[in-house]
């Protein structure tokens, strides 16, 4: 086992590695901006380095500054968190020559698995069904003679990165022209990758994920489904396990599909499979993410195993201890994402309490909440035997929470939960449409 991980990171997700690194008896070691000399994640850390300004793109999002830091630090691994490097083959296969493990799959693997396209490829010969598309184009020409065989309407989406970047939803040959050049130049500023390719458009959907987690030894656990069809703009609100619209049966199915595929792929550590499942009941699977998941508090709640532990136990050749059947899936878990909808300075602080309630955030009060990076503050995590519970349990925490000073979308997680849609559990990803 690692004896000291340095944390790639800001923010809550640096936090929640930070303590699940002190539980496992591992020093840590922070990386901060000069933005961040004063948060949580840079004080709870044993060792601290400033590693740039503000800008991503010379503090969080410059490796070689990062494996600097863990190189004089004496850091034997590197934890990314999500977002920012997590997902980056080439800082992945700079780690590994300069001594220290990158806690994440092989980077020739991520490299695979972080090409949409390629990822289809991967999984041909097993059960699961990738939504029909194309491979990557080299020009709007090419897109337009492809467009008019799969038949409109279709989605554009970018080979790599996430977060609703690039994605562009096309009825018609116009709206392609129009949206080709704009999509290659917010791709190649986001991912540094401007190559695109076409989906149908299956449409209404559930977006449903698949946690898994995988050891060198080739076994695979799956930890159940989570729901994330509460999205705006691509972008998620609140997460769901199990979901409502997934009766036992696919999840059995969709459990050996998505088991079969890591083992033949190979994959090591934790991932998550990402699938659209339509009105007829069909998974289409669409990618898979090489990562932590911002809403594995929902799997962690629901399961009572901890994945920040298993993805730094797995990353340093420790085999599972329990099997797909040892896996309890009972009761409900929910999480409500707490966005800041302005950068700001925190006032008060109250953050609910109660059985099986969880906050995970950076806020500490004087806490300055920068607009140089994602607007997430914080997530709200419940548990309960059952939804109508989990629902109520949920509700009840987001009026305790009390953030001052800082403008929140609070209120509109109350108005989703406590409309007609998500209180019967009858939504899709057309719940959000026109809000």
């Amino acid at each position: 086992m690692f004896s000291k991980i340095l944390i790639a990171n800001r923010g809550e997700i640096a936090v929640r590695i930070i303590r699940a690194c002190k539980e496992m008896g591992i020093a840590t070691v922070a990386v901060c901006s000069e933005a961040d000399r004063d948060t949580l994640h840079a004080a709870l850390a044993d060792e601290c380095y400033c590693i740039g300004p503000a800008a991503a793109e010379e503090s969080y999002l410059n490796g070689e500054r990062i494996l600097s830091a863990a190189l004089i630090s004496g850091a034997q691994a590197i934890h990314p968190g999500y977002g920012f490097l997590s997902e980056n083959a080439r800082f992945a296969r700079e780690c590994g020559r300069s001594g220290v493990v990158f806690i994440g799959p092989d980077p020739a693997l991520m490299e695979r698995l972080g090409d949409k396209t390629e990822m289809k490829k991967l999984v041909e010969g097993t059960s699961l069904r990738p939504i029909p598309g194309t491979g990557v184009l080299r020009s709007a020409e090419e897109a337009l003679a492809e467009a008019e065989k799969l038949g409109f309407p279709l989605m554009l989406k970018a080979r790599s990165g996430g977060g609703g970047r690039g994605i562009r939803l096309l009825r018609d040959p116009e709206e392609l022209r129009q949206a080709w050049s704009l999509a290659v130049t917010e791709c190649s500023a986001a991912f540094g990758d401007g190559a695109l390719y076409l989906e149908k458009y299956i449409w209404p959907a559930r977006h449903i994920e698949m946690q898994i987690l995988a050891d060198e030894a080739g076994s695979v656990v799956c930890l159940g489904e989570r729901d994330c069809s509460v999205q705006r703009r691509h972008q998620k609100l609140i997460e769901e396990s199990p979901s409502p619209g997934v009766s036992p049966a696919q999840r059995e199915a969709l459990t050996r599909g998505v088991t079969e595929a890591v083992k033949k792929i190979g994959y090591t550590g934790v991932g998550t499979m990402e699938f659209l499942l339509d009105k007829e009941g069909n998974f289409w699977f669409m990618e898979m993410n090489v990562r932590l998941q911002v809403e594995h508090p929902v799997t962690e709640m629901l399961t009572m195993l901890d994945l920040v532990k298993w993805q730094i136990r797995t990353a340093a050749g420790v085999p599972l201890r329990f099997t797909q059947e040892q896996i309890s899936l009972a009761g409900s878990a929910m999480e409500c994402r707490i966005n800041a909808l302005a950068p700001g300075k925190l006032g008060m602080l109250h953050v609910p309490g109660g059985h099986f309630v969880r906050f995970d955030s950076y806020l500490v009060p004087g806490v300055e909440v920068s607009p140089y990076y994602d607007p997430l503050i914080g997530k709200l995590i419940v548990y309960a035997r059952s939804r109508e519970e989990a629902v109520r349990k949920l509700k009840a925490a987001l009026c305790e929470l009390v953030i001052e000073g800082i403008p929140t979308n609070i209120g509109e997680q109350l108005r989703i939960l406590s409309g007609e849609p998500f209180m019967s559990g009858n939504y899709d990803l057309t719940l959000m449409e026109g809000r």
